[in-house]
């Protein structure tokens, strides 16, 4: 177990490396050449130009303004600085309530930080120290936690006291957060301007019918059955084949722009290049006129697939985007249920058109149950068999274990700096490393479950990483440091002291997760704001590929905010923090640095940087509300069985009520709010379209409808025209039919009605 020593170095070591990335990113932000790496969002609105315009030579490149050098730390204030309003307005609901979770962890923990060092700090150091039970000897930083206090001790009553203290402040927090965010969210949609999917339905698992195409069989159904709001709609096409050469015909554009550049450098000599894999092998050839003729190809392919899409009826797949005459016509038709039969004509609210994941609209509906399965089963052998390389870290936390594995390291973890150095900064940073690839690979499930927008995908993928922290960062963590740590102890003493033992796993475990907030907390946090990958590719982009203003433009890489990512690291601290308030309150201010620095960090990332790729009005707050609820009833059932080891006898049974309040809590937010999350009320549909009609009642509604669910890889240029699908004026009088005189009787009813009615 780390001592006061490791953890001392390990906080050396990472404040360090926090300031260096701070340093770095002062200095590197004020340089005119990297003005387009930390400025990004302000380019893309328009509003910032390049510093390099009108300047001497060398001030293009560096800042020669030693003045500017002085107010190098100026970007800590600025990014404090914007009033919330203000920021939703140029950052969108979504990235300002992210960065409201960073401010939720501070008003939940910063108040419980104070009263656990008044109290119970207190409580546990002057208990009667036990130095040691059985062969387990305690540790100076134990003797700040409950496992100092004797066990059956009349102290605990301070620590049950307690909790109840933390878990109605925790309630209080989370209900005025969770009231405040509805109420913004419904701010925001009264507020916000015309989008188009405010009047669109996304319809999936459209039944077939003999007698008339997908887009027949729509368009007869909404004329039927919305008569008086259906205004027109969008068929889904399968364009996954078309996307990928898309994308393939783009990277190929980006080497033969590269090779140009080349031979315009150095012209004379012609660039040359392999035709084998990654040009690594094959024939030599001349490299400009190789991928000039391999885009002619590819753009060949892509006329033909166009037009294969568009005359093949098979690439119709069931589903559409159906748009209304009015909000509240929309909010009806995605609220309700169609049809008698409840698996087919499936509504919901349309993502905006940029929020649209194209690849999953393809998918089969009746195979969507089948990938989920596939996909929660894999997930299980994936956190199973994950616990291996976190057993692993845990034991880095153990000098005996390392000796008993690797006789020859025992010379130098005699050395106090190195035995420091692996107990307080190794399994941390190795924990860091393991988990690095995990995101991806639960984005990868989640866009196999077949998931059709991007915000749905980082929620869905968010879950999973949240549940994988749980389980394997947290409960194997505690777990597998007992068994390595305590495993003589567990093999050599009697049977009644291993309760004992166990006890004190949660409170010893409190040095690891020390160590990995500082890692993961403190200096990667520290490296976030450096963007140190975006740098250099921004700059190898500008070297080889930008030969115009344009180009410049799209080799800027903002990124965005990594909800998948950040939000379950977030929770992670969340129950940290909620498990270690009652148990070893030293492991708090640590918690409370975090979010501290991560509020600012990320508000200057998403006021600088971070480009918005889709706009949800902060739907994800419900499963942030639900997650801490979550760590809150883990750290109630942990400390009742820390308590029940003790022999609190009489203390433990008063924890039992938490539980219960806390899930009642829970029901009761969830009544209450989280419909603002899944709904849009009639009435202010109604209000919205009244105002607009009232203020604006010549617009053309299907004019600026139509196009805005394409594809995006069909999305019409300056040169080509609007394919013929997207032309089709669809404004037909009557809805003809082509069902033959053998339907069914209700058919031809339906048939009859959707004629007069449209």
């Amino acid at each position: 177990m780390a001592t006061v020593q490791d953890i001392g170095l390990s906080a050396a070591i990472n404040i360090l490396s926090a300031i260096a990335f701070l340093v770095a990113f002062a200095v590197l932000r004020l340089q005119p050449i990297n003005d387009r790496v930390y400025f990004p969002k302000w380019y893309l609105k328009g509003i910032r130009g390049s510093p390099a315009h009108n300047r001497a030579f060398m001030s293009k490149f560096i800042n020669v303004d030693l003045n500017t050098y002085l107010r190098f730390l100026n970007w800590m204030p600025a990014a404090l600085r914007m009033p919330e309003p203000e920021l939703i307005e140029h950052a969108g609901l979504d990235s300002a309530m992210f960065v409201r979770i960073y401010l939720l962890g501070l008003k939940i923990f910063f108040p419980i930080t104070v009263l656990s060092f008044m109290v119970l700090a207190p409580v546990n150091w002057t208990a009667e120290t036990v130095p040691r039970i059985g062969a387990l000897r305690l540790s100076s930083i134990d003797k700040l936690s409950i496992s100092n206090v004797p066990h059956g001790s009349k102290r605990f009553w301070a620590h049950v006291i307690m909790a109840y203290v933390f878990t109605f402040w925790t309630f209080r927090v989370l209900y005025n957060e969770y009231k405040s965010v509805a109420s913004k969210r419904l701010q925001f949609l009264a507020s916000e301007s015309r989008r188009p999917d405010q009047f669109t339905v996304l319809v999936r698992n459209i039944p077939p019918d003999p007698d008339e195409s997908v887009n027949e069989h729509v368009e007869h159904f909404f004329c039927v059955n919305h008569p008086d709001h259906y205004l027109t709609h969008q068929v889904v096409r399968n364009a996954n084949q078309l996307a990928k050469l898309v994308e393939n015909k783009k990277s190929l554009q980006n080497w033969l722009i590269y090779y140009q550049n080349k031979y315009e450098k150095y012209p004379s000599k012609r660039p040359t290049t392999k035709t084998g894999f990654c040009s690594l092998w094959g024939k030599t050839v001349d490299a400009i006129n190789y991928y000039a003729a391999e885009i002619d190809r590819l753009s060949e392919e892509e006329r033909v697939e166009r037009e294969r899409i568009l005359s093949d009826s098979t690439a119709v797949v069931p589903a559409a985007f159906v748009s209304f005459r009015s909000r509240w016509g929309a909010a009806v038709c995605a609220q309700t249920q169609q049809s008698s039969n409840s698996t087919i004509w499936l509504t919901e609210w349309a993502p905006e058109p940029r929020d649209v994941y194209w690849n999953n609209l393809a998918i089969p509906y009746i195979s969507l149950s089948i990938r989920r399965l596939l996909m929660a089963v894999a997930l299980f052998f994936l956190t199973f068999f994950f616990m291996i390389p976190i057993t692993f870290v845990q034991s880095l936390a153990n000098m005996d274990s390392i000796v008993k594995v690797l006789p020859f390291m025992k010379p130098l973890v005699k050395k106090k700096l190195i035995a420091s150095f692996i107990q307080g900064v190794l399994p941390g940073l190795a924990l860091k490393i393991f988990l690095i690839l995990l995101p991806t690979i639960l984005m990868i499930m989640s866009k196999i479950e077949g998931f059709t927008s991007h915000s749905f995908l980082e929620r869905r993928s968010a879950g999973k990483y949240h549940l994988f922290m749980l389980i394997n960062v947290f409960l194997v963590s505690v777990i597998a440091g007992t068994a390595l740590d305590q495993l003589h102890s567990f093999l050599n003493q009697p049977p009644s002291e291993i309760p004992k033992i166990i006890g004190i796993a949660v409170p010893r475990s409190a040095t690891f997760f020390i160590t990995y907030i500082m890692v993961d907390g403190w200096a990667g946090v520290a490296a976030e704001i450096v963007r140190l990958v975006p740098l250099v590719i921004f700059h190898l982009k500008n070297t080889f590929l930008v030969k115009t203003e344009k180009d410049r433009e799209q080799a800027m890489d903002p990124g965005c905010l990594q909800f998948a990512i950040s939000e379950p690291r977030m929770q992670l601290y969340f129950l940290l923090g909620l498990v270690y308030s009652a148990v070893t309150p030293v492991l708090l201010p640590f918690i409370i640095v975090f979010f501290a620095f991560s509020y600012m960090v990320y508000r200057h990332q998403i006021i600088n940087v971070y480009d918005q790729k889709y706009e949800s009005g902060a739907r994800f707050w419900p499963d942030v509300h639900r997650r801490i609820i979550i760590g809150l009833g883990i750290s109630q059932i942990l400390l009742m069985g820390l308590l029940s080891t003790k022999e609190a006898s009489q203390s433990t049974p008063a924890l039992i009520a938490l539980p219960v309040l806390t899930i009642w809590f829970h029901f009761f937010c969830k009544g209450r709010f989280e419909s603002v999350f899944t709904k849009f009320p009639l009435q202010d549909a109604m209000i919205k379209d009244t105002l607009e009609k009232a203020t604006d009642p010549n617009f053309d509604l299907k004019s600026y409808l139509r196009g805005a669910y394409i594809h995006p890889d069909f999305k019409v240029t300056e040169l080509e025209q609007s394919p013929e699908w997207i032309e089709e004026e669809d404004d037909h009088s009557l809805v003809p039919t082509k069902r033959s005189q053998k339907g069914s009787k209700r058919e031809s009813a339906e048939s009859s009605i959707g004629s007069s009615y449209c």
